[in-house]
């Protein structure tokens, strides 16, 4: 089984590593105040650039879409997004990066219920325990007694918080639905990219948000370069995992990306871990592995954009 070589096991780890490292690296980057759509505008563009230079690379045609391909692309840049990062953007500012890892786990769980309703997947007990735990660990999250949450105000950021992971559970679920109308996936990005940023600029501009490239860089600036291209790179990554050992193996990366990013919060951040977060991961972890894909030919783990 391909799933089971070497290669896929490494670059599953390394996909997990790359983007649980991009939840430190939005806690350091808004420190200084960025807003969202400045923010969002060259996560994009650099989005756009480094997707058009696979796409040449491969003999492609970026902008050769149709009509329903850039419809298609323009939804998955508002959900995968626009609509998620706006709100992520802000709430990284009031929560720790250790509690957006675990909250970013719940995505599988959030896309089960939405899976029923759309009909791309069927009730099962072992799943709907699954999001019983997910449910819990929020709740344990959301205690305000210990040192976790800081202030009352805390809890209304973690619900907030859980808006990206039901974006991305919808954009998963739809992606499902609809297809991709024949679309290679990292030209569905590239289109999603360059959609993006034309729709965000005017925003920035129009708002006061825009980020001049042309200033001194520091570390939030750095932090902001590095994590958006290891966004576009990871992406690409679990693509390629999907491709090579299918939809169940690769579903596996949710484990590590909330693991990862827990890890990197403490390293890179000195973030403190109280004992109701590692609770809250147990939790969260023990939900993810009831509710996941078993068996090939199921839904594809959650696209994330």
């Amino acid at each position: 089984m391909k799933g089971g070589s070497l290669g896929a096991v490494l670059a599953l780890i390394l996909v997990g590593a790359g983007w649980g490292i991009t939840i430190p690296l939005t806690k350091v980057v808004v420190s200084t105040g960025y807003q969202p759509f400045g923010l969002i505008f060259w996560q994009m563009v650099i989005g756009a650039v480094i997707t058009f230079a696979l796409l040449t690379l491969r003999g492609k045609r970026p902008f050769q879409l149709t009509r329903a391909q850039l419809g298609l692309c323009g939804v998955i840049a508002l959900i995968g997004t626009l609509l998620p990062n706006g709100v992520s953007y802000q709430v990284a500012v009031h929560l720790p990066a250790a509690v957006l890892s675990i909250v970013l786990s719940l995505i599988p769980m959030i896309a089960f219920p939405i899976a029923l309703v759309m009909r791309n997947d069927r009730f099962s007990v072992a799943k709907l325990v699954g999001l019983a735990l997910g449910l819990a660990g929020v709740v344990v999250l959301g205690q305000r007694d210990g040192a976790l949450m800081q202030q009352g105000l805390s809890v209304v950021w973690l619900v907030f918080a859980l808006v990206a992971p039901t974006f991305y559970a919808f954009e998963a679920n739809l992606v499902n639905r609809t297809g991709t109308f024949g679309l290679d996936p990292v030209h569905l990005l590239f289109g999603a990219s360059v959609i993006g940023a034309a729709v965000c600029l005017p925003l920035a501009l129009a708002t006061g948000q825009f980020i001049s490239p042309i200033r001194p860089y520091g570390v939030p600036e750095i932090a902001h370069v590095f994590s958006s291209v290891a966004h576009v790179l990871v992406y690409a990554g679990y693509l390629w995992l999907v491709g090579r050992a299918g939809a169940v193996f690769a579903a596996q990366v949710s484990y590590l990306v909330t693991i990862f990013g827990v890890t990197w919060a403490m390293v890179l951040l000195g973030e403190h871990v109280p004992p109701q977060l590692w609770m809250a991961l147990g939790l969260a972890m023990s939900g993810l592995f009831l509710v996941q894909p078993r068996k090939a030919g199921d839904t594809d783990a959650p696209q994330f954009s």
